[in-house]
């Protein structure tokens, strides 16, 4: 099977040039982008980056997170992508863990960086992709032997419900098998395809629709960050059929002002992942736009694609679709026995995508690798014409705008607050974000701290996303028998909070 970087040779061998990223004003060939990751390769073999590193990648979407990612795979190290929006301290978490020797960015997040780096004993190298354009640096770089398919590609962390992100191994094998497999459920259009490139290049729904784009030889519009109106201008300009979403997007185009001041007759359907799609919302969009909003279902341990629906196929309210090809999934009972169609179960998948396990993490590699089969942790069940449905999470995993937050990070957060006695942290429905994030707390006797002092808090030690957008206090946490804290019924509470 071939490798990572070999999707970009491929490209080229089988569609020769062509426009691959229009960004921001200018346009790249994918020999251009074959000639900027060589340019990396390079430079980071001069620097000693060698096989087995790791190469930590930071900055906001553009062109050069691809470049990068090609560049790092043509060394046989191992690309560490990380959001944007992160933290220092969570930036700092995960160079320590990962023991990360390099890291590529560039000026919209070299202050946060030096900021990570400054308490670490060994400092990365640091390189900015700025200039990976600019400077007339040597394309040449020295060929790696002896990767393999099953040797790390991409390691992606994600944070875990013991408050530290975990680092999920991701092979070779696994992204490029999934990718082949996903671009099998595509649509095919007539000539060239332009597509919208506007989820996180750093998370693993972004990292593969960019290799599909390879695979099938599309034209990529790339956005540093989502703003409707430009996607609406990209879709009347290049007459782009379909891109994929999480639903704070479809939300925010649903409900933008000026989506009629644009000729959007030529898209079909949106691809929606990340996070539950609201059926009220789906119904919206396809009687506003006549665009059919298909829902799929993935986790970064599966690289990450599992279902999504076929060409053709009759869509059903609440379905993921079915699975890609080189997927299987079962649903088992707490025995692991599987059950019977329409009965509700975990969901457990295997398949040539499915992660090897966690970087330096034993344990919670072996609670969810079991006989080959990956443990989701996701309540589903299958219908009788193998239709797949998420009906729920075992874990308390909030998903705002399709981004996954862990309440266990911002509990143990404010937990550290003076005035905090104790706080219990869910996710509740929000229309636009899928869900919010609301914050129990229990204060200190006599306390006066208020819930914007909390979230001001928040602030300096989380991403703008993780922090609760609402604080309720409380005399004292509902617990059962045994003191533990019972969210089911934090949940029934903020619903009636709910305007």
């Amino acid at each position: 099977m071939p490798l990572l970087q070999d999707l970009l040779e491929q490209n080229i061998a089988q569609f020769g040039e062509y426009p691959l990223f229009y960004y921001s004003g200018k346009t790249y060939s994918n020999l251009d982008a074959q000639k900027y990751a060589n340019r990396i390769a390079g430079n980071l073999q001069k620097n000693g980056i060698r096989k087995g590193d790791r190469v930590l990648v930071w900055m906001p979407n553009c062109p050069e997170v691809l470049f990068s990612y090609q560049g790092i795979a043509r060394t046989g190290s191992i690309i560490v992508p990380v959001m944007f929006l992160l933290h220092a301290e969570e930036i700092a978490y995960i160079l320590r863990n990962s023991g990360a020797r390099a890291v590529i960015t560039n000026a919209a997040t070299m202050p946060k960086l030096r900021q990570a780096i400054s308490g670490l004993p060994e400092k990365p190298v640091v390189f900015s992709a700025d200039d990976i354009t600019a400077d007339p640096l040597e394309d040449a770089f020295t060929p790696v032997t002896g990767i393999r398919e099953d040797h790390p590609a991409v390691i992606l962390y994600t944070s875990g419900t013991t408050g530290s992100p975990k680092g999920v191994i991701l092979t070779h094998r696994n992204l490029y098998s999934n990718a082949v497999n996903a671009a099998t459920n595509t649509k095919e259009g007539q000539g060239r395809e332009v597509t919208i490139g506007v989820l996180p290049l750093a998370h693993v729904y972004g990292l593969t629709i960019s290799n599909v784009c390879y695979i099938k030889g599309y034209s990529v519009v790339v956005f540093a960050k989502f703003e409707p109106e430009q996607v609406f201008a990209a879709i009347e300009k290049y007459r782009v059929r379909s891109f994929s979403v999480v639903p704070a997007m479809v939300y925010a185009m649903y409900h933008h002002p000026k989506a009629e001041a644009y000729d959007l007759s030529s898209l079909e359907s949106l691809g929606s992942g990340s996070a539950p799609l609201p059926e009220a919302l789906r119904r919206g969009f396809l009687e506003k736009f006549g665009v059919e909003v298909l829902e799929g279902y993935g986790l970064s341990e599966a690289a990450p694609v599992v279902s999504s629906y076929k060409e053709g196929m009759p869509y059903k309210p609440g379905s993921v679709g079915v699975p890609i090809p080189g997927v299987e999934i079962k649903i088992v009972d707490p025995n692991d026995l599987e059950v019977p169609a329409g009965e509700v179960g975990e969901l457990v998948v295997r398949g040539d995508s499915i992660t090897p396990g966690y970087y330096q993490n034993r344990e919670e590699t072996a609670r969810v690798l079991k006989n080959g089969w990956l443990y989701t942790g996701d309540l589903a069940k299958v219908d009788e014409d193998g239709y797949l449905y998420i009906v729920d999470r075992k874990k308390d995993l909030i998903i705002r705008g399709g981004f996954n937050i862990y309440p266990r990070d911002i509990e143990e957060l404010l937990a550290r607050h003076p005035a905090v006695l104790e706080t219990a942290v869910i996710g509740v429905p929000d229309e636009r974000m899928g869900e919010e994030v609301l914050a129990f707390v229990v204060k200190k006797p006599g306390d006066e701290t208020s819930a914007q002092d909390l979230a001001t808090y928040c602030l300096k030690h989380l991403a703008k996303n993780k922090v609760p957008k609402k604080f309720v206090f409380l005399d004292d946490l509902p617990r059962n028998g045994v003191g533990k804290i019972l969210k089911t019924q934090l949940r029934k509470q903020a619903a009636d909070l709910q305007p």
